[in-house]
């Protein structure tokens, strides 16, 4: 199969825009709770009807600030109440928000406020606003500045209060559903960021019909999930508004450190995470039961668990052996695993990387769904995603109601639908180049369908590796199997007209400590000691051995190399979403890809210390 398709289920609305959605919300729930604010060890109540109450007054404070329709405003914020709550009220102003990661360096905002020519910006803190000074006077647009830490929302509320609600009521009414919601750059993987202009449409129908498809995750009474991930990135934002139009109650924790609290007092029924989490919780889990002498017996509910789900799976009976040992490991492990995420946690939505086969039978086995998805910031988020009642665990499901995908010929993926961008900001060369003659977008991913229409990844089309011998190497098939062991952090997949693939490795400097002391070494040695530990080299060599397995002896790792540092987005290695910038990266460690390539065949470590 080359092409499926899924029809719409909601048609779509010429007329509305983001802010019906929440119109529609408080028109039929007023006194559901759509939001929790944190308050100490606990949550506050956010009713639909209070925060189209809140919105309001704040865009009242945007028209009384100057703030005109069409106006492209910035905003630089974690993760938290108060980014949603600006994000609609400026849709109620009549203005565009222009995210900007909390992460983005002066530089970064500096192009993005300039090639945006957003008017006004809105930071959260004292450092948001120092990298603001340092390219202030560069950025001649900007005319307006906020700060959430100064009290800019209660004074913005504060000087609105004069404004009458029709004009608020006449805002929000004259963007139509063609018109231009949002302006979110790319996270630069490759090259300058470029703008991608996603209209209110992009979000709407997207949000009606993917809440249509699923249901069980959105409609059920007493929906909830605590959000984590950048609202700046596409994927958070839509979650946000599809929230807003199915009712669910949304929490916010941007702070990673203090997620298992915050799950344990929020008690989500789903989570939107990217599969690093997954591995994160799941490797931290088998650690902490190693050094309380119990790694053998998680390891062997971790196997159960898996044979489980692949019976389940496939509609076959489990052997007797395995289903008495689930019950006995559910007691024991499983349940303490899904007390820890809140303990009503039933699906995951994933997505921006493949997550492994094993740790998707592994939580489908704890009775929690991860339903991997596939989108890009150009699709507004997703264009399919498995759902509950249509679940293939290593795909990344069907195309969302209103959306066909395809495969071209040279195996990139292509799709059409309401949530495709209307265009690159300013750019109409690259717009022109990402369509295809009869208007299918070209992602840039390679993948495949089966012959259900499930949509598979393969990898990157520009990252594919071609050898001196001519063999095609998706570096996703290898890196992500190896990036699962606990010690990894990042693996980077070398080898373009080479003689044999290699890869560079950072370990996981988070896990590496309490690994260090389960092994019985010095769980203080730097990440330069780590990298010559024999014990360390060991475990890498397990993991690429691993991941060797998922690929042919011509597109097996022969040699790697164990980074003494770690990519990161300050050093221009990781993206704001976790993504690496492969370019960056082989360009700031040729000296070692080229020390890599010598006469030996054989796989083989090699350590370079700094």
């Amino acid at each position: 199969m080359n092409l499926t398709e899924t029809p719409i289920i909601i048609p779509p609305a010429p007329e509305d825009n983001i802010t019906e959605l929440l119109e529609q919300r408080v028109a039929a729930t007023p006194d559901r709770v759509i939001f929790s604010t944190p308050a100490g060890e606990g949550w506050t109540a956010v009713t639909a009807a209070g925060f189209r109450d809140r919105v309001a007054a704040l865009a009242k404070g945007f028209v009384a600030a100057g703030v005109q329709p069409g106006d492209r405003i910035a905003f630089m914020c974690k993760t938290s109440f108060e980014w949603t709550l600006v994000d609609f009220a400026l849709h109620y102003a009549g203005a565009i928000m222009v995210p900007v990661y909390e992460t983005s360096s002066a530089v970064q905002m500096h192009w993005i406020l300039e090639d945006s020519g957003a008017r006004g910006i809105i930071t959260e803190t004292a450092d948001h606003a120092g990298r603001l000074a340092e390219i202030r006077d560069e950025v001649k647009n900007i005319e307006i500045a906020w700060r959430l830490d100064e009290g800019a929302i209660d004074a913005l509320v504060a000087s609105g209060a004069e404004v009458p609600d029709a004009e608020i009521d006449r805002r929000r009414g004259l963007a139509k559903a063609a018109d231009t919601a949002t302006l979110i750059y790319t996270s630069g993987s490759t090259g300058r960021p470029k703008g991608v202009v996603l209209t209110h449409a992009n979000f709407v129908d997207l949000s009606r019909n993917a809440a249509a498809a699923l249901g069980e995750v959105v409609n059920e009474e007493g929906a909830s999930t605590l959000l984590f991930v950048t609202l700046a990135h596409v994927y958070a934002r839509f979650i946000s508004v599809l929230a807003v139009h199915a009712g669910v109650r949304v929490g916010h924790q941007p702070d990673t450190t203090k997620l298992l609290p915050s799950l344990g007092s929020f008690q989500p029924t789903f989570l939107l995470a990217v599969p690093r989490v997954f591995e994160k919780v799941y490797n931290s889990s088998e650690q902490k039961a190693e050094a309380g002498g119990k790694g053998k017996i998680f390891r062997a509910a971790a196997v159960t668990a898996v044979k489980h789900s692949e019976h389940a799976m496939a509609g076959t009976k489990a052997p007797f052996g395995v289903r008495l040992k689930f019950k006995v490991f559910d007691k024991l492990v499983y349940s303490k695993l899904r007390e820890a995420m809140g303990g009503n946690v039933k699906y995951a939505v994933s997505g921006s990387a493949p997550l492994s086969h094993f740790l998707g039978h592994f939580y489908n086995s704890l009775g929690i769904k991860i339903l991997e998805g596939y989108g890009l910031t150009e699709t507004t988020a997703p264009v399919s995603v498995n759902l509950p009642d249509k679940y293939k665990i290593g795909t990344v499901g069907p195309a969302l109601p209103g959306h066909t995908i395809r495969i071209a010929e040279d195996g990139e993926i292509e799709v059409k639908g309401t949530a495709v961008f209307k265009e690159y900001w300013k750019n109409p060369e690259a717009t022109a180049a990402s369509f295809t003659a009869d208007g299918f977008f070209k992602t840039g991913d390679i993948g495949t369908l089966d012959s259900d229409g499930y949509l598979s990844i393969t990898g990157r089309k520009k990252e594919i590796i071609v050898t001196a011998g001519g063999k095609n190497v998706a570096p996703a098939a290898l890196e992500d199997p190896i990036r699962s062991f606990p010690l990894i952090g990042q693996i980077v997949v070398v080898g373009d007209q080479k003689p044999f693939v290699a890869a560079l490795i950072t370990l996981d400097a988070e896990m590496l400590p309490t690994w260090l002391k389960n092994q019985g070494e010095n769980p203080d040695l730097t990440l330069e000691e780590a990298a010559l530990n024999p014990k360390v080299v060991a475990e890498v060599q397990r993991a690429v051995d691993h991941g060797n397995k998922y690929v042919s002896r011509a597109e097996s790792i022969r040699k790697w190399v164990i980074l003494p540092t770690e990519f990161t987005e300050a050093s221009g290695h990781l993206t704001p979403k976790m993504s690496i910038k492969r370019d960056n990266i082989l360009r700031d460690f040729s000296g070692e890809i080229a020390g890599m390539y010598g006469d030996n065949p054989q796989t083989e470590a090699v350590a370079t210390p700094k």
